[in-house]
């Protein structure tokens, strides 16, 4: 398998894709951030001291999907054609590890020459560190976990699903 940003010298580069014909692409990530059962509630009952965290958790996955080339070196700027950000409380019993904590949806949508995997990784981490910005007064052990793709569609790859 070749790495598509080496070029033949070793070096890092932007993949062209000028040649590429625009598809419609789907890309579905999630994250979990775990936490205390104590923030859980907090959260849920919109008593957090810095406001409603899930709705800003939302926003900003959002607003760091949209900026994703801008962090990550080699991404292609993507004109976003659909974006999404779920936040779910998760409560203890509903995880087989016990944890209890918010689960994170991510769902972006491009037509173009190249994917938008990136950009819902993206939003899912960041929309995860911000519920951690918003409690961290009261739960500094809030774990970050679980930041992976679960569907990418289009493109010359077409589907692929996490098993």
């Amino acid at each position: 398998m070749e790495l598509t940003h080496i070029d033949e010298q070793g070096q890092v580069r932007m993949v062209d894709v000028s040649e590429k014909p625009d598809t419609v692409r789907i890309a579905v990530a999630e994250g979990f951030i775990s936490m205390k059962p104590e923030t859980l509630e907090l959260i849920v009952e919109g008593k957090a001291a810095k406001g409603d965290v899930l709705a800003c958790a939302r926003v900003a996955g959002i607003m760091a999907g949209k900026q994703t080339s801008s962090i990550i070196p080699m991404c292609h700027p993507l004109l976003i054609t659909k974006s999404k950000v779920e936040c779910a409380p998760v409560r203890a019993g509903e995880r087989a590890d016990g944890r209890v904590g918010i689960h994170i949806t991510s769902t972006f949508g491009v037509t173009g020459k190249t994917g938008i995997e990136m950009e819902a990784l993206t939003a899912a981490s960041v929309a995860c560190l911000t519920v951690y910005d918003m409690c961290k007064a009261v739960d500094r052990g809030m774990e970050i976990m679980d930041v992976r793709l679960l569907k990418k569609d289009g493109g010359k790859s077409g589907l692929w699903e996490r098993a």
